[in-house]
């Protein structure tokens, strides 16, 4: 199966059937020596990083609108490797993001923090999958969106109006899975919110809300796979279960 599917174009998903391989990743196997003088310098660099437990890809399709795939748990540390080596290295990295959708049609992104890898980028508020994101062996996406905006902003989408059905956007950068979550409020109440709950950490992972209110309002730092997930919002294709266009 290997990576097989469509790059740089917006797709509907009707399932994510990505699973937890129990054995090691092959660039991990392939790699152990690379990866511990990597860290070395990273946390050099970085002390607040933090070797915790992400999964990278070994396979991923695109099959009859199914995502299908294979993970396997590797450290940070691995990943943090990957990124500078991700060509022919026989792995990917997917990723999920709820598209948290305001009452006004407002997107609601965050800013990461200064203490972050991503420092001062913009993005929703999301993580890499993790092994607590993953039942009888399956990843649970929307586990993880709930869980990652739960973490970073406070804000509980359990009560959320989910869209009905996922959709991907798969760049030579990873594979990001993301699906509309509305709430009732305004865009700048629920930036409010999330500022008042940025204020309560000790070590917040975000420095604060970021308000996107039409396709040109595109924020400095803005992550590059963003502007056609914003373009793709405020084009109206989220209400169209036929709408899959494209963005080179």
């Amino acid at each position: 199966m290997s990576f097989d599917l469509p790059r740089n174009v917006i797709l509907p998903v009707d399932a994510v059937d990505v699973r937890l391989d129990p054995g090691p990743h092959p660039f991990a196997r392939d790699n152990e020596r690379a990866i511990a003088e990597n860290w070395q310098r990273e946390i050099e660099a970085n002390p607040a990083l933090f070797d915790g437990t992400v999964v990278l890809l070994s396979a991923l399709a695109y099959r009859d609108r199914r995502l299908v795939g294979r993970c396997h748990a590797v450290n940070y540390s691995t990943f943090m490797l990957w990124r500078k080596r991700r060509e022919n290295s026989g792995a990917e990295h997917a990723y999920a993001h709820a598209m948290l959708v305001a009452a006004d049609n407002a997107l609601v992104a965050i800013r990461m923090g200064p203490h972050t890898v991503n420092a001062g980028r913009v993005y929703f508020a999301a993580g890499s999958f993790e092994p607590i994101d993953f039942r009888d062996g399956l990843v649970d996406v929307d586990f993880n969106m709930m869980r990652e905006v739960s973490e970073e902003t406070g804000i509980d989408l359990s009560g959320a109006q989910r869209g009905k059905r996922y959709y991907a956007l798969s760049t030579p950068s990873g594979t990001v899975i993301f699906r509309h979550y509305r709430v009732a409020e305004p865009g700048d109440e629920i930036a409010r919110r999330i500022s008042v709950f940025v204020a309560t950490e000790t070590e917040p992972e975000i420095e604060g809300p970021v308000i996107i209110r039409h396709a040109s309002d595109l924020p400095e730092g803005l992550m590059g796979y963003m502007k056609p997930l914003i373009e793709w919002h405020f084009a109206g294709s989220g209400q169209d279960p036929s709408g899959a266009p494209s963005f080179r």
